[in-house]
């Protein structure tokens, strides 16, 4: 069996589930994706592990006041890195683009960093209530709208996901939804159902006479 069928066969399979012990539907995950689920399980309890203690030093460390230097340089960074995001997800909006997801939780996540540096920087001068009112009517509105459009978004594509993987019934709430592994097993651009089905019937008869045939 050569690659392009193998690779055509595997995409046309319907993804495999089953169910644990609390009856909840499962996808069946492949060693690979086991092990790549694994690693970046240990390099995020890593990351939690060392930034908890990192955290608490910080907090009894660092003084209340610090003269920063390359102040401007950081801030303009930050808001051309805020501008690039809103830009992206304008033209994902524009084009159409299933990007429009990650890029609206990147906008949002900077906008909501940009309310709170600006508001906890300012604090105690009287700066704080014009960052407060940018914060309210502005920035944190914003990233809501984005949030909520980036979780619409992803609630259209998991279902559609869904529908075609085969999986029964509807799909579970977002917190719930289990990593679709099974993902691979869709056909590609530009191949039919049909043509998909015809390659796996093709593939598993080779496999079968490949099987019975004399080594």
């Amino acid at each position: 069996m050569d690659e392009e069928t193998s690779t055509s066969a595997e995409m046309s399979t319907p993804a495999q589930t089953s169910r644990g012990g609390d009856g909840r539907l499962r996808p069946v995950v492949s060693e690979t994706a086991a092990r790549r689920r694994r690693r970046a399980l240990r390099l995020l309890v890593l990351c939690v592990v060392v930034l908890v203690p990192w955290t608490v030093y910080l907090a009894f460390s660092l003084p209340d006041q610090f003269e920063a230097r390359h102040w401007s340089a950081a801030w303009v960074g930050f808001d051309v890195l805020l501008l690039l995001s809103l830009a992206a997800a304008g033209l994902a909006v524009w084009q159409r683009r299933q990007a429009l997801i990650p890029l609206s939780i990147v906008a949002g996540t900077l906008l909501v960093c940009d309310a709170w540096f600006d508001i906890t920087l300012d604090w105690g001068t009287r700066d704080v209530w014009s960052s407060v009112a940018a914060a309210v009517l502005v920035e944190l509105p914003l990233a809501l709208l984005l949030f909520l459009r980036a979780r619409r978004l992803y609630r259209i594509t998991v279902r559609l996901a869904w529908e075609r993987m085969g999986l029964p019934g509807e799909p579970p709430p977002l917190h719930r939804l289990p990593l679709f592994s099974g993902l691979d097993s869709l056909p590609p651009d530009g191949v039919s159902a049909t043509s998909a089905d015809q390659a796996s019937e093709q593939a598993s008869d080779q496999a079968t006479e490949k099987g019975r045939s004399p080594r």
